[in-house]
């Protein structure tokens, strides 16, 4: 069974900062691709950062660039998603997504696994 489960979320003050984890099971970790993306209400969702299998390249949306940080340990299939400098725009439920490739694509229908989510809101 693939299990990808978020966690981490949860209320932070803008310019406080986050860290979202995901654990991986049930896939060859190693072999995925893996990304973030996230969905705020009544909005679709956006991609927000992803990184190679073997961890050699990492891209970001324009929105999170130089805030954002995202990283994975293939020894213990996970991928995290630090995030500092949060702004009330980043609220969002923020997912995990593995894609069977050395690469990153930006679409949803790119990524064969998906989490269930974790909720991050930023506020005062």
């Amino acid at each position: 069974q693939v299990l990808l489960v978020e966690s981490g979320g949860g209320l932070a003050q803008p310019g406080g900062s986050l860290r979202l984890s995901c654990a991986a099971s049930g896939f060859t970790f190693s072999s995925y691709a893996m990304s973030w993306a996230r969905q705020a209400p009544g909005k679709g969702l956006e991609w927000v950062s992803g990184i190679y299998s073997d961890e050699s390249d990492t891209y970001y949306a324009d929105s999170v660039k130089g805030r954002f940080t995202i990283s994975r340990d293939n020894a213990k299939n996970s991928v995290i998603l630090q995030m500092n400098s949060l702004k009330p725009e980043d609220t969002a439920v923020y997912y995990c997504a593995g894609r069977f490739s050395s690469r990153i694509l930006t679409g949803r229908n790119d990524y064969q696994y998906w989490g269930q989510g974790t909720q991050v809101t930023v506020s005062s």
